[in-house]
């Protein structure tokens, strides 16, 4: 962290009680110069470390993290809002990205090319390695910061890198304590910072030619302008970006299994505000109005209140204004012929998880992506509009089928627009084991323990000439 609390800094509020549970400061210009220049020795460090003292790092933050397992959790939920089970789900999620990348650490394995495809090569050795790029900038999202924050600074580290970190604005204190327990498990001075402030900080980091990549999650037009000032030194970027991803209930889906992914991907988890949460679904007409049933009823057993308590389902949305905007969605939908079935009221923070029936496909308010508990259901008449429909949108990070019949799920899988399909379960899957991410404007890139750790490298090929004379 750098910089001293001012009257400027940055209040943290519980999203639940609007209580001010810490400040933050804002860290200047200068002062993020000062910690690209830091961090200058720290990636030169890094890269002097052998693979088994990077993997020994990251398992001791894992372990770290581990021993203060309760204390993180209780935080994470207060700052953000998220159930205490899901922040604890997020936490053993975060200790087992860093102990997958301690391993990948081991495994940065170049190749040989064979050179006798060439005449006259015949005789000559080739080999790549991996090369760390230098410094990379992670900027972490509110919704999951730990998990995302572990994708993030562990592939950098593991990769041999420096990283500097840009948390959330909205609920930074989490990452702060965990950016102690990373300074007691001694990395090299200036190879793990971490610097707060709003969106001027990370335009200090994204500008900075000291910085040789970015790694962003966050909205598409944060996206765009990240891009944007990365070409301006031809630094690698990397973009996870929105979502807005669709389910396809066919008519010989299980409907009740269909009913519980929408209810545990969308209206629980995360309080809606997940990028890969399932937010249009297009429902065949013979089975609409039983799978509308069964949803409702399911929303309506859900509890909304304390996040710290083990018995709430639905916590606040990360700020009022961010439940202002979902409500507003809401009541636009509903205006233009949609019918509330249940929930779309808002007490402060809250947003109570919300059924919308009678939803037209080209509704503009499903054009977009509500960040918050709201189920929209389209009915289709069968699955090829239903495809229709979900690939018309501008984004393609995960999308959802649900059919008894395994030749449709994978012909529909094939055709969909999106980075990632799952069959008969909802969109908001991740695993560190698996790509993430997807096309047009969700970005581009993936993330996991194998595709981010290289984008953090470079490749460097070296010949040896008469090595095979």
């Amino acid at each position: 962290m750098v910089g001293s609390v001012e009257p400027s800094g940055i209040e943290v509020l519980n999203p639940a009680t609007g209580e001010v549970i810490g400040v933050v400061p804002v860290a200047r210009e200068a002062e993020v110069a000062a910690v690209v220049d830091a961090a200058q020795h720290g990636r030169r460090a890094m890269a002097e470390l052998p693979a088994h003292a990077r993997a020994a790092l990251l398992n001791a933050v894992a372990d770290g993290m581990r021993l203060r397992f309760d204390e993180l959790a209780r935080l994470l939920t207060t700052e953000n809002g998220k159930p205490i089970e899901q922040t604890r789900g997020e936490l053993t999620a975060a200790i087992g990205i860093f102990r997958g990348f301690a391993e990948e650490a081991k495994r940065l394995f170049g190749r040989q090319i064979p050179l006798d495809v060439s005449p006259g090569l015949e005789r000559h050795l080739a080999i790549t390695i991996r090369e760390p790029l230098g410094v990379v900038a992670a900027i972490v999202p509110f919704n999951y910061p730990v998990e995302l924050y572990a994708y993030k600074a562990a592939a950098a580290l593991a990769a041999g890198n420096a990283v500097i970190v840009k948390p959330p604005e909205k609920c930074p204190l989490t990452l702060l304590e965990v950016a102690e327990i990373v300074e007691r498990a001694g990395p090299p001075a200036g190879a793990h910072q971490l610097v707060t402030g709003g969106p001027e900080v990370a335009q200090a980091l994204v500008s900075s030619p000291g910085v040789r990549m970015v790694s962003l999650t966050g909205s598409t037009a944060a996206g765009r302008e990240v891009a944007a000032i990365a070409a301006r030194t031809l630094k690698k970027v990397q973009l996870e970006l929105g979502g807005n991803d669709p389910m396809i209930v066919c008519a010989d889906a299980d409907v009740d299994r269909a009913a519980e992914a929408i209810v545990l991907g969308r209206l629980a988890r995360g309080n809606g505000q997940i990028c890969c949460a399932v937010k249009r679904i297009y429902v065949e007409d013979a089975v609409y109005d039983e799978l509308a049933a069964n949803l409702v009823a399911r929303t309506k057993e859900l509890t909304v209140g304390d996040p710290l308590d083990d018995a709430t389902d639905v916590g606040p949305l990360i700020t009022e204004q961010a439940a202002r905007d979902v409500e507003a969605a809401v009541r636009r939908a509903v205006a233009d012929g949609a019918t509330l079935a249940v929930g779309g009221t808002r007490e402060g923070n809250f947003v109570h998880p919300t059924v919308l029936t009678g939803v037209r496909p080209e509704e503009p308010e499903i054009a977009k992506e509500i960040f918050g508990p709201v189920a929209p259901l389209v009915r289709v008449k069968d699955a090829e509009e239903a495809l229709r429909h979900a690939n018309d949108s501008d984004f393609g990070l995960q999308a959802a089928i649900f059919t008894k019949d395994i030749t449709r799920a994978f012909s529909i899988a094939r055709r969909l627009e999106a980075g990632g399909v799952i069959i008969n379960g909802s969109t908001a899957l991740r695993s560190e084991h698996l790509p993430f991410g997807g096309g047009k404007n969700t970005g581009g890139s993936r993330e996991s323990l194998h595709d981010t750790l290289l984008e953090m490298t470079d490749e460097k090929t070296i010949i040896v000439m008469e090595a095979l004379a």
